[in-house]
């Protein structure tokens, strides 16, 4: 009789071989490419440590206002993964490749608007969500600059979206390996001003940002017309409604998550420079942990989109299950880690012992919410792949705000307790998200489905 554990995780048992190896191709690679792509603001992060907490603060608003901006191009490319993936399993290449072109002109659009508004009106956000005087003329050259020349971090974004629906994904591992190295060797000569260079801070970051990528893209663009996963041609309007169909839930569930977490953040910056400089390098550091699991999930999206399009069920649930102990095993390491070795980890960032202290805690807490998020992301995953997306933003949407912005306003404004509370209500909600996540996946009836 099988366990309650088998039960609720089914397929994590022992799988054929091909199953494992199709899923270490996918995740691997992806792994590593969101790994190096987090790298890009975590050195940020890391760079700036040197030049105080309020840089410290700004350069962490600034990425949020980005990630925030993101959330629609997002999206657009999880769509695209999906039909691409689903078209590419079923022998369709050729409509795979228009619908890659098609999903490329879309993004160059919506770059276009968002650069416009971004520049105008981003730095704005600093000032509205309560950043002191010097985080808010600091956040303001990064944000601008960066939002500037957008195009070439959407450009990487929906390339890469595109090779991952065609099952590749070595490629955009060594694109974003490339923007790493360069960004890491730029903004240490312009934060700092090395060789003669003038020493530019925040803003030095943030062209740095801008060079790596635009070269990253260059080289992504370069590959794909190279083993013709896109071709040039007129956007096709049918593909496009099948790419928003997948993706537009998408785009809203980043957008709740990410506005729920500007508001959750106007209750952290409350607390001072201080507590959201350790919150900023709590989450740099806990973004290392999570890899794993959106690397699992991409790849569970990946599995079961080409599975179900060539109508192999088994394959769908058996790539399923081998994402989600990999996962689990790998992240469940990452929380032994932070409970072990909290503020030695906080160390690498900053030698101020106050956000080392409050940031070490912070540490602790999340150390309790790798599984629920290991499990949250291949669920979530597979239920793209599915083309289920719709069901995935209505939960994010209502855990984001009904849980932790709801929990920590009255934490905070009503009950006025102490910043470790207002940091505890996140583990709430993975709880809820990955037990959500868990019962649709389950209940669903993978045969028949189209996308």
């Amino acid at each position: 009789m099988p366990s309650l554990f088998q039960h609720i995780f089914p397929g994590l048992h022992k799988r054929p071989v091909s199953i494992r190896r199709s899923v270490f191709r996918l995740s691997m690679p992806v792994l590593l490419s969101s790994l190096f792509q987090r790298l890009v603001g975590i050195a940020d992060i890391f760079m700036t440590g040197g030049l105080g907490a309020p840089a410290i603060a700004a350069t962490g608003l600034g990425q949020l206002l980005i990630f925030t901006t993101m959330t629609i191009f997002w999206g657009l490319s999880t769509g695209t993964t999906v039909v691409i993936a689903h078209l590419s399993g079923a022998g369709r290449l050729d409509e795979a490749r228009r619908a890659a072109c098609t999903a490329a002109t879309a993004c160059l659009t919506l770059t276009a608007v968002c650069t416009v508004g971004g520049t105008i009106w981003g730095a704005g956000v600093a000032r509205l969500i309560g950043a002191s005087a010097e985080v808010q003329a600091l956040a303001r050259d990064y944000i601008q600059l960066v939002f500037l020349w957008m195009v070439w971090t959407t450009g990487v974004n929906i390339l890469s979206a595109i090779m991952h629906g065609n099952g590749q994904t070595r490629i955009p591992m060594q694109g974003i390996l490339l923007v790493n190295i360069l960004h890491i060797l730029i903004a240490w000569l312009l934060i700092y001003g090395k060789f003669g260079l003038p020493a530019l801070g925040v803003k030095g970051a943030a062209i740095a940002i801008n060079l790596s990528e635009c070269i990253g893209f260059c080289y992504l663009l370069y590959q794909a017309f190279k083993h013709r996963y896109i071709t040039c041609n007129l956007p096709d309007i049918r593909l496009f409604k099948k790419i928003w169909r997948v993706g537009w839930p998408v785009a809203l569930e980043r957008v709740a998550h990410q506005s729920g977490q500007l508001v959750y953040s106007s209750f952290i910056i409350a607390y001072g420079t201080t507590a959201y400089a350790a919150h900023q390098i709590g989450l740099a550091i806990e973004s290392l942990s999570f890899m794993p699991g959106a690397g699992m999930g991409i790849a569970a999206a990946t599995l079961m989109g080409q599975s179900l399009g060539a109508k192999k069920y088994r394959r769908a649930q058996a790539g399923h299950g081998e994402a989600m102990r990999l996962a689990l095993a790998v992240m469940g390491g990452m929380a032994l880690l932070f409970l072990a070795l909290p503020q030695h980890l906080v160390a690498i960032f900053t030698n101020d012992p106050d956000v080392i202290r409050q940031g070490a805690v912070f540490l602790r807490i999340v150390a309790f919410a790798q599984l629920p998020l290991a499990a949250s992301f291949v669920y979530a995953g597979s239920l793209r792949g599915a083309g289920d997306t719709f069901y995935v933003f209505i939960v994010t949407m209502l855990t984001m705000w009904g849980v932790r912005v709801l929990s920590a306003w009255i934490a905070a404004s009503w009950l006025h307790l102490s910043l470790y509370w207002v940091w505890g209500v996140f583990l709430v909600d993975w709880y809820v998200r990955g037990t959500a996540f868990a019962w649709r996946y389950h209940k669903r009836d993978l045969h028949g489905i189209t996308v």
